[in-house]
């Protein structure tokens, strides 16, 4: 422990070892999602028609997500609490682990067709989902101000490649799963628990020093050595909290509207006639979509400020929602289309979205604020998930799309709100 804390001190003091693990740390978190994308993948695109063969009807096609969520919700939760306690390797190795965990229940359900181990192992593996987005606060402990939404891009473009090959992956594994006796469809999982597993021993051996514990250090330090001012203080915790809301609310709308279309695209599809493959293709290019712009997002959310990138997400999923609207259900132009401005609008609100938490946070609440936040944002996914499946059997796929037009301007009065109230320094 002694050593820890000379190690600590060795960086406090040196603003160019800070930037020699930064670079170090984004590079060994990029490595991790790299697996962890890969992990990701069969949830979205074969959770809900696993489920819809085991139960035998459509109605609950919504379930598996809406579980996945709900134990993404669990994950984000405790991976922040174990973060802030024993720093960001053991927590987010941990989260890794138990979503590869909750994956291989997936295939033994589908092998011994058990519902009950099947939603159970949807919630367990909803914990590697939940790491794969705490993650992108692991770049962003040691970042300058100026490169904290760039370093969040980092992440999460790593993902992308994982995430992307996933779906593509899907036909692979559901023959290698078939030749095994395995369900075709429980074929994606058997990626999933192996890409989620390398992915915690990648952090777990690797990630060290831990970035979070060096950013402790660096702030105890500075905090001894500075004499603050009360006013001034008192000032930044008021926009400090008003930064967190609204962050958080750009988060959670821009999930809500995303989750809630993606979850009904591949059904809508499988209705009119597509095969898997064209499902497969929409879903990879919408998750592409999701993640691939990160870098870009990045720069521009540095360059141009959090808030017109968060009105540029509200525009963005509008479009998104008005061409799923019209399309004609047999265009898969117009529906790819569609997924693709859904997946980018999402993106510049998540981008966006967690610049303004960390801007806002110090970090003594940073990694505890990170994963509660996180739970508001897999909740609002869950019910996006689970009433998509209820607005379409209730009318149609166009009216969901329409809803989430609506709801995604809301974006833009919270960040005029958040405007009004900034003082300027």
């Amino acid at each position: 422990m002694h050593h820890s804390t000379e190690l600590s001190q060795s960086y406090t003091v040196s603003p160019e070892k800070q930037q020699q693990i930064y670079k170090r740390t984004l590079i060994i978190v990029v490595l991790a999602q790299l697996f962890g994308g890969a992990g990701l993948a069969a949830g979205v695109t074969v959770g809900a028609l696993l489920a819809k063969d085991m139960l035998g009807t459509d109605s609950y096609g919504g379930v598996p997500v809406a579980l996945l969520t709900l134990g993404s919700a669990a994950g984000a939760y405790l991976i922040g609490r174990l973060s802030q306690r024993s720093g960001r390797r053991i927590g987010l190795a941990a989260g890794f682990l138990t979503g590869g965990i909750g994956a291989a229940g997936i295939v033994f359900a589908a092998v011994a067709d058990s519902l009950v181990l099947l939603f159970l192992s949807f919630v367990i593996y909803g914990a590697g989902t939940a790491t794969n987005l705490q993650a992108r606060y692991a770049g962003t402990d040691l970042a300058m101000p100026s490169q904290r939404a760039k370093a969040i891009s980092v992440a999460m473009v790593a993902t992308t490649f994982g995430a992307v090959a996933g779906p593509n992956l899907v036909p692979v594994m559901g023959d290698f799963a078939e030749a095994n006796g395995i369900p075709v469809l429980a074929g994606p999982f058997i990626l999933s628990a192996a890409a989620f597993i390398v992915a915690s021993l990648v952090l777990f051996v690797l990630l060290r020093p831990d970035p979070l514990r060096i950013a402790k250090a660096i702030a105890e330090s500075q905090k001894a050595s500075s004499d603050s001012h009360p006013s001034a203080s008192r000032q930044s915790l008021a926009d400090g909290r008003k930064g967190i809301v609204v962050g958080a609310t750009v988060m959670v709308l821009t999930q809500v509207v995303m989750i809630a279309i993606m979850t009904m695209t591949p059904i809508h599809m499988q209705h009119h006639g597509h095969g898997l493959g064209a499902v497969g293709l929409v879903i990879g290019i919408h998750i592409g979509a999701m993640y691939l712009p990160s870098l870009f997002t990045g720069i521009l959310v540095d360059k141009f400020g959090r808030i017109p990138m968060a009105f540029a997400a509200g525009v963005t999923l509008l479009i998104a929602g008005f061409i799923a609207a019209i399309a004609p259900a047999d265009s898969l132009t117009l529906l790819i289309s569609a997924l693709t401005l859904l997946g980018l609008g999402w993106n510049f609100g998540l981008i966006s979205g967690t610049a303004l938490v960390v801007d806002a946070t110090t970090i003594e609440n940073r990694a505890k604020t990170q994963g509660a936040l996180d739970v508001f944002i897999a909740i609002a996914g869950a019910s996006g998930g689970a009433l998509s499946g209820m607005v379409v059997a209730g009318s149609s796929y166009a009216v969901l799309a329409i809803s989430g037009s609506v709801l995604s301007l809301l974006l833009i009065p919270v960040g005029l709100w958040y405007r009004a109230g900034k003082v300027k320094i």
